[in-house]
């Protein structure tokens, strides 16, 4: 899960990711970004991508810099009040739903987890990283943190009372998305709430470096609220709410409420 200041921090270094040649734009972050078009050119969509590979190296990728990536984001919420209150509607959400526990997918170093859980939320975490899971136990060892995969989440059928996946698919290539929601939904109760956030755009990019300089090797992928929607239909949710963040700037955010049928 890469935090910016929607939750995702920019990498420090990428590759764009093209089918023929493109003048990049730069984002916020100052790298180039290649198109979707070139990502679904290529077959599994992003070239140099191992179709069988991807969740390799998004583990071993945050398992490198789970220590440097906790400090960036430890207090990332303090200055985001419209995350904040989006995290505070989804928490009355699940309680107007009767309440149970909720699962934070991508939960990283813990700290949106965390804050569910100060605002009354039966909060758990599951991340792929053992880094993560390692260093989210330590900072938070009140709370319960698994290691696993939103592509094969360890769940029972409708347990939990809510889910969670805060800019943590923006990793997953767009032909896994759907199977990952009807895993969501699959473990959500009828009319629980799902609450989603990624980066917004049409683009992705091979992210070869970031927190504290580390090396990384994972795709990051921008996507539109529209897109996302379709395919949170197609699952078997309702989609309530979009909500854009910073949508006049280079590197723009969206967060989606959705309630599964």
């Amino acid at each position: 899960m890469e935090r910016h200041k929607f939750g995702c921090v920019p990498g420090t270094a990428s590759s764009p990711v093209r089918a023929a040649p493109i003048s990049p734009t730069v984002g916020a972050d100052q790298v180039g970004w290649g198109s979707r078009p070139g990502r679904q050119a290529a077959g599994l969509q992003c070239r140099g991508m191992n179709p069988d590979g991807w969740l390799a190296d998004t583990r071993a990728s945050y398992d490198t810099v789970a220590v440097s990536y906790a400090d960036h984001v430890r207090e990332a919420l303090d200055g985001l009040p419209y995350l904040r209150a989006a995290l505070a509607l989804f928490a009355d959400s699940v309680a107007d739903a009767g309440g149970g526990p909720v699962a934070d997918v991508g939960c990283g170093p813990g700290h949106v987890t965390a804050h569910l859980h100060k605002l009354g939320v039966d909060a758990f975490g599951i991340d792929i990283s053992p880094g993560m899971v390692e260093v989210a136990r330590g900072e938070y060892p009140e709370l319960r943190f698994e290691v696993g995969s939103m592509t094969a989440l360890g769940l029972a059928n409708e347990s939990i009372a809510g889910a969670l996946a805060f800019w943590s698919l923006i990793h997953v290539p767009d032909e896994a998305v759907p199977a990952v929601l009807s895993g969501f939904r699959r473990a959500l109760r009828p009319g629980a709430p799902l609450l989603i956030g990624f980066h917004v755009g049409d683009e992705s990019k091979l992210k070869t470096q970031g927190y504290g300089g580390h090396p990384m090797q994972v795709y990051v992928h921008r996507r539109r609220p529209a897109q996302v929607s379709a395919w949170l239909r197609e699952a078997g949710f309702t989609v309530e709410t979009e909500m854009l963040l910073d949508p006049e700037g280079s590197s723009p955010g969206a967060i989606l409420f959705a309630r599964r049928r």
